[in-house]
């Protein structure tokens, strides 16, 4: 008499199913990326405005002396092509955010959440196929800006890649942890503008925050501790092939506590995110 021999089946994903769902969203995102080429267009028009008219309006007026990580006096479009380099990250992880309410209200995101692999692996996945979106965008503007003479030493355009990446993730994150609160379309707007502009503008991203402390010390301190600025900062020294260990690591916390913000907040049994009566979410 035989007996039966009943092996375990192995517990949990192999990394080819890993790597073949972190493919399919990124194919995903590449795919409506190529489709909406608007979008693309709107992210570099919108830093060239301020690079090509804004710079050139208050040059004479912002002098830019010698900080740390340049060594000698700077034009004022070279100082502000990082923060500019940053606005493009900001705007594409809102973007990013825009299209998971879009996704929700139309189902996709949750014929994506129901799959049986572990929700924050998903929502990762999402967040690295908006981040490599971003980093296309963010080469595009530093091969436009060129051009006009922004021409950081040749390493740099490799080095920064690191705090590019990092810097996408986090505001990738933070717009993952907004969306999850954000149960209408038609209310995304109103909060971004609670979020993008007073981010962009409280920070070291168009004036030292040397200059800020000489006009405002309140706007100093909310600068310094405004994370984006940590963003900025970690670009412009990586772009001179440098690091800059404070921002590093607010951006790495940062980036940690966002991601983990918005897994919890998409998880339907302890989030933000509520199941509906047929079982959905809302």
């Amino acid at each position: 008499m035989t007996s039966a021999i009943i092996k375990d089946q192995p517990a949990g994903f192999s990394f080819a199913q890993y790597v073949t769902c972190l493919n399919g969203i990124v194919w995903r995102e590449g795919l409506r990326f190529l489709h909406q080429r608007e979008r693309f267009v709107s992210a570099l028009v919108r830093p060239l405005v301020w690079l090509f008219i804004f710079a050139a309006g208050f040059r004479q007026v912002l002098g830019i002396s010698i900080i740390p990580p340049y060594e000698t006096y700077i034009p004022y479009e070279v100082y502000i092509a990082p923060g500019l380099m940053a606005m493009i990250q900001l705007f594409n992880g809102m973007q990013s955010s825009l299209s998971m309410v879009y996704d929700r209200e139309m189902g996709n995101m949750r014929t994506l959440l129901v799959s049986p692999l572990p929700r924050w692996y998903l929502l990762f996945c999402k967040l690295l196929a908006g981040t490599a979106v971003s980093l296309l965008q963010v080469y595009a503007f530093l091969l436009i800006a060129w051009f006009w003479d922004i021409e950081p030493p040749p390493i740099g355009y490799l080095t920064v890649l690191p705090a590019l990446v990092l810097s996408g993730l986090m505001l990738g994150a933070l717009g993952m942890l907004i969306s999850s609160g954000i149960s209408q379309l038609e209310n995304f707007a109103g909060v971004m503008n609670f979020v993008i502009f007073p981010m962009f503008f409280a920070s070291s991203a168009l004036y030292p925050l040397w200059r800020v402390q000489e006009g405002s010390p309140m706007l100093y301190y909310v600068s310094l501790f405004n994370p984006f600025t940590h963003a900025v900062e970690l670009i412009r020294f990586a772009l001179y092939g440098q690091v800059n260990w404070v921002s590093l690591a607010v951006v790495g916390g940062c980036t940690a506590a966002f991601m983990i913000g918005a897994v919890f907040a998409y998880d339907p049994s302890r989030g933000l995110t509520r199941r509906g009566p047929a079982g959905g979410e809302t």
